[in-house]
């Protein structure tokens, strides 16, 4: 799946988080477009070294810190998208949990990609 897919379901995915949330606002719907290229950019390069960083708390909480990573991460984009509010933590938390399971049901992974072809 290509680059501007990847966006538009993530895009797609932030306006579903958005209406399910009321402790999420977006004010217009480029600034979802915006957000998906910010938290992209974001998961790419910052996400990694938070990982790194906490890794004795992944392992002692076995994963579950990687849900506070997230929010960390969202609530890095919200302090850099005009137009993009989040009211707490706990609505990061929730936004990102969203976010996930509609991207997961939207977009298939990569490593399952050889199982779809299988059931053609």
């Amino acid at each position: 799946m290509n680059f501007a897919a990847r966006t538009a379901i993530s895009t797609f995915a932030i306006m579903v988080a958005e209406y399910l949330l009321s402790g999420v606002h977006i004010d217009h719907w480029l600034t979802a477009v915006i957000l998906a290229l910010v938290l992209s950019f974001l998961n790419a390069f910052v996400k990694p070294i938070l990982i790194v960083l906490t890794i004795p708390a992944t392992i002692l909480t076995l994963g579950l810190f990687l849900v506070v990573v997230n929010a960390l991460i969202i609530l890095l984009a919200d302090w850099a998208v005009t137009g993009f509010e989040v009211d707490s933590f706990w609505w990061a938390v929730g936004f990102g949990l969203v976010i996930s399971i509609v991207n997961s049901l939207l977009a298939p992974d990569k490593k399952n990609k050889k199982q779809f072809r299988e059931l053609d």
